[in-house]
């Protein structure tokens, strides 16, 4: 247990000198491994070299290129302004509609990229000007594009999913269906938000001009191709007709096919997709080794089960070992960004997750883990709009420079109240998560 924890004191160390942590998690590992096996090199560095091997050669993990190509390329067609102007059509003439039809318009573009940080940047190129345009205060336009980037990371296909399936070995077509409905409910919370802010200071978020019932009706047909597209992956993994690896292959081929469909293809664009996709890929690939040698480590050393023995020996009862946890998270996030928290924390904690028994019944140890996944997801999205960090926050500082960022960070306290109601719910409703996952075992007859 010594070795690990202080493997983790030196990861966080670098961490917190800017050293990628990828490349800090699997230092810190062979290093740990060269400490147990009596300081040899040789004998440390070969675990380093089995997970580069299993990681690069583990076929589960090419969803992450395809989907991340998906999204770069439902980026390039310019579908993102679509989304915006049929969720202006819908809510616009609302007070705070314009809000509300930003928060719609991340939702659906999530469902394309699966990042947070890249729905942000979208997002705000495409909504701002208008909301700037009415007169939006700016402690409410910059924070609902803040927050409704968020949803990126848990609305299918998400990449911080992928990356959870990976380190716990659950099912990524699992954790995409149990990340659907506390999505939705993600951005009906999102809306309710707005509502409240609108409702105390109606000047923050005007009415827009109502679209005429033709122009409407076009917008919506645009965005029609897209929820198809998402229709297919989801449904395709819930009706097993294929796998989430082969949805991501069907999901990236089916934006190239709606790109040239609405006339929007180009091979610039293409290939800025391509090579966009390879830095993405390449650097999380980097992440996954580095936590692949971090997780072994750790392993080997004895940290999840000495934390198994301290729980137990003090009779811990699993929600409050959950709570615990969940304040880690908490005050992790005020440091780290989403990736660094996830691959640091989850070999850790998915063990004590899975040896606690938290549900009787019907809700498995798969089920559980699966739920688990969704609690750190949302817990991570609560990060990205907090201060001191607040990733998002910041994404949208450096588009809108006029602005402070201490006023973004006042405009999303609505935004994050409203993760932290969500996150009581999925707590106290496991339901919420597990309906759609457990809906498949039962149509498969596990």
């Amino acid at each position: 247990m010594t070795v690990a924890l202080i493997a983790f004191v030196i990861v966080i160390g670098m961490v917190l000198v800017r050293v990628p942590i990828g490349i800090a998690m699997g230092s810190g590992g062979a290093r740990g491994f060269v400490y147990l096996r009596d300081g040899r090199w040789s004998a440390g560095l070969g675990p380093a070299a089995d997970s580069i091997l299993d990681v690069t050669q583990n076929d589960a993990l090419s969803v992450i290129p395809l989907f991340i190509l998906m999204g770069m390329l439902i980026a390039q067609s310019g579908m993102a302004h679509d989304l915006y102007r049929a969720a202006y059509a819908a809510v616009g003439r609302l007070p705070g509609g314009l809000a509300m039809s930003t928060i719609l318009a991340c939702g659906g573009f999530s469902a394309g990229s699966g990042s947070s940080l890249a729905t942000a940047a979208t997002m705000s190129q495409v909504a701002l000007p208008s909301m700037r345009k009415f007169g939006y205060h700016d402690t409410l336009s910059p924070a609902s594009v803040a927050a409704g980037g968020t949803l990126g990371i848990l609305i299918p296909p998400s990449i911080i999913l992928i990356i959870y399936g990976f380190l716990t070995g659950q099912s990524i077509g699992m954790l995409f269906l149990a990340g659907i409905l506390p999505g939705i409910l993600g951005i009906f919370l999102y809306l309710c938000a707005v509502a409240f802010v609108v409702w105390r200071k109606p000047d923050a978020g005007p009415a827009g001009t109502p679209m005429d019932k033709s122009e409407a009706k076009q917008s919506i047909l645009r965005v029609i191709p897209i929820l198809i597209l998402f229709a297919i992956i989801i449904g395709g993994i819930y009706g097993q007709v294929f796998t989430a690896d082969e949805a991501a292959g069907v999901g990236a081929f089916g934006a190239i096919v709606i790109s040239v469909a609405i006339g929007r293809f180009s091979w610039s664009g293409l290939i800025k997709a391509l090579s966009q996709t390879v830095k993405t890929s390449v650097g999380l690939f980097v992440l996954l080794i580095g936590a692949d040698i971090f997780n072994r480590l750790i392993t080997r050393a004895g940290l999840p089960d000495d934390l198994l023995a301290l729980v137990q020996g003090n009779g811990f009862e699993p929600f409050t070992v959950l709570a615990i946890m969940i304040l880690i998270y908490l005050v992790l996030g005020a440091v780290f960004e989403s990736l660094s928290m996830i691959t640091l924390t989850v070999p850790v904690f998915a063990p004590l997750i899975a040896s606690l028994g938290f549900f009787e019944g019907d809700i498995t140890g798969e089920m559980a883990m699966i739920w688990f996944g969704i609690i750190v997801v949302v817990v991570t999205e609560i990060s990205l709009i907090t201060p001191p960090i607040g990733l998002n926050v910041f994404v949208l500082r450096s588009v809108v420079k006029d602005v402070s960022t201490g006023t973004i960070f006042r405009g999303v306290t609505p935004f994050w109240v409203a993760d932290i109601v969500r996150l009581f719910i999925l707590i106290s409703l496991p339901a919420m998560s597990l309906l759609l996952p457990m809906g498949i075992l039962s149509f498969a007859g596990r």
